[in-house]
């Protein structure tokens, strides 16, 4: 059974900018997917929604030279503000991004370990809890628990792999929890591709840049079917995304095996998670940040339903029964409205 309809809900421009530059500097950090923010940030379903017009018809209607009908198919209003922000947050918060991951990574992987604990959290409230969504939520931690472990192949750099290593890559780019850089790089192809887009080596980009686009525009139909007829189980399974994540965004790690990039650089290949130093002044400075950035998603989320779980027992907001993933007319009503298998 189908969740019931429901109109799409309308954000403000500078709500989709901020939530685009929330994209973009997730992006920027390794283990950490701009799909997260979306999710999280109550986007998601509207984002895949927006991605679909990029169709046949669209195609189409350009063959044809119908461009009024065409620009109208596109949700631009949407996907203008949200790209400009994160185009804005790569282009002025890269050298920010990369100093911090270089010099203070305990405490920039603080901050987003507490961001999507709270996500969890809030997620875990919406969903109704049958043995169905439990399983979902089992497979879907314990599947990114391992594919964030896994150490970096060695693979061919021929068209055919390229294309499909772009594929994989952007779908793990759009899936919560899963970072589509840190596929590239299990797959052998990070390095390679970076190199490529420096040097403008258009035999490489061309075919990652062809499996990006039919990845893109092929996956977002089917998680969008699956939010569509099984919104309960697919939410527990992209939670359990984000719960997996957990394990590469865990800020005290070991090195265990490094390469070298390009310019000579030291690039960590396997880590492995350390409990830290709890007498260290570092530790207590990072638990502070966690928590900021716990309470931080806690007070956006609640502002956005009135329900949020951590914040709700204080009478803050309105309280309302629709999810969180509310976006496309994928779920109405109590949570977990939809079918869940």
């Amino acid at each position: 059974m189908a969740a019931p309809e429901t109109e799409p809900r309308s954000f403000s421009p500078l709500r989709l900018f901020l939530t685009g530059f929330a994209m973009g500097i997730a992006d920027l950090i390794p283990g950490v997917s701009g799909g997260t923010m979306a999710f999280i940030l109550g986007i998601y379903e509207r984002l895949l929604a927006a991605i679909k017009a990029f169709n046949l018809n669209l195609l189409r209607l350009i063959g044809q030279l119908r461009w009024r009908e065409a620009l109208a198919q596109v949700p631009w209003g949407f996907l203008i503000p949200l790209g400009l922000g994160i185009g804005v947050a790569v282009i002025s918060m890269a050298r920010v991004m990369r100093y911090l991951l270089e010099n203070q990574p305990v405490f920039l992987f603080s901050f987003f370990f507490g961001l999507i604990l709270a996500s969890i959290i809030a997620v875990g409230a919406t969903v109704r809890w049958r043995p169905s969504s439990v399983a979902a939520l089992v497979i879907g931690s314990l599947g990114a628990y391992f594919l964030v472990g896994l150490v970096p192949l060695t693979m061919p750099h021929d068209p055919i792999t390229l294309f499909f290593s772009g594929a994989v890559a952007i779908m793990a780019m759009i899936l919560p929890g899963i970072s589509g850089s840190f596929i590239l790089l299990i797959l052998g192809q990070y390095a390679y591709v970076l190199n490529a887009v420096s040097d403008l080596n258009l035999l490489a980009i061309i075919p990652v840049a062809l499996g990006a686009v039919v990845g893109l525009l092929g996956f977002v139909r089917l998680l969008s079917w699956l939010l569509r007829y099984y919104h309960n189980v697919t939410v527990a399974v992209l939670m359990g995304f984000m719960v997996g994540s957990l394990r590469k965004i865990w800020p005290w790690k070991e090195v265990l095996e490094t390469t070298l990039d390009r310019h000579g650089k030291v690039i960590p290949l396997r880590e492995r998670n350390v409990f830290p130093e709890v007498a260290a002044p570092e530790f207590w400075v990072a638990l502070a940040i966690a928590a900021a950035g716990f309470v931080l998603l806690s007070v956006i989320d609640h502002v956005q339903t009135g329900s949020n779980p951590v914040l709700s027992w204080t009478g803050w907001g309105r309280r309302v029964t629709s999810p969180v993933l509310r976006d496309e007319g994928a779920a109405a009503g109590e949570p977990g409205s939809a079918a869940s298998s």
